[in-house]
């Protein structure tokens, strides 16, 4: 592994994290942000970060296969080796992840999941599933599709855990910082 296309990976995956901390710890910046005439086209904050969650999707996955592509010789999986379980596991908690994002979605909708309690909009408190049975399920899902991602496509190489522990570490400070 290159230490290179470590940091290149970082950089580019900590971009996410970095913008909604600004906009959950600094709105009236994010605001400010958002009224420029380039940005302003975008609409609100909440749309604005919408947006930007699409952007940072995009970069995400791009820098997922990039990885896996770069570490994998030219294949973007290893799933030639054979091992079901892996790929099962990897299923499974991708499935699950998914599933937790969507209940997100579900409940808060836009305005709730793009912090719109930060730019004048009332959000009703969610106790409801998935709620009712994680602080910050969208964050739990996130994490499982990423390590079921990387288990899926790269498991056993010694790489395989590099960038799952990565996004882990920006999600947990990501957390504190938008309490």
């Amino acid at each position: 592994m290159s230490l290179w296309v470590f940091l290149v990976a970082a950089v580019l995956l900590s971009l996410e994290r970095v913008c909604y901390v600004w906009a959950w710890r600094a709105p009236e910046s994010f605001r400010a942000f958002c009224d420029r005439p380039g940005v302003l086209v975008l609409g609100d904050p909440v749309s604005v970060l919408q947006k930007l969650f699409f952007c940072f999707k995009g970069i995400q996955l791009a820098v997922f296969f990039g990885w896996c592509y770069l570490h994998g010789a030219g294949f973007l999986s290893s799933l030639t080796s054979g091992d079901l379980v892996a790929l099962a596991v990897g299923t499974a908690a991708i499935v699950t992840g998914q599933f937790l994002n969507f209940s997100v979605f579900y409940r808060l909708g836009k305005i709730g999941v793009f912090y719109g309690n930060k730019y004048g909009y009332v959000v009703p408190w969610c106790r409801e599933f998935p709620f009712s049975l994680l602080t910050h399920p969208q964050y739990v899902g996130t994490l499982l599709s990423i390590w079921g991602f990387f288990l899926a496509m790269r498991f056993p190489h010694d790489d395989w855990y590099l960038l799952p522990t990565l996004q882990t570490t920006y999600y947990v400070v990501g957390a504190y910082f938008e309490q």
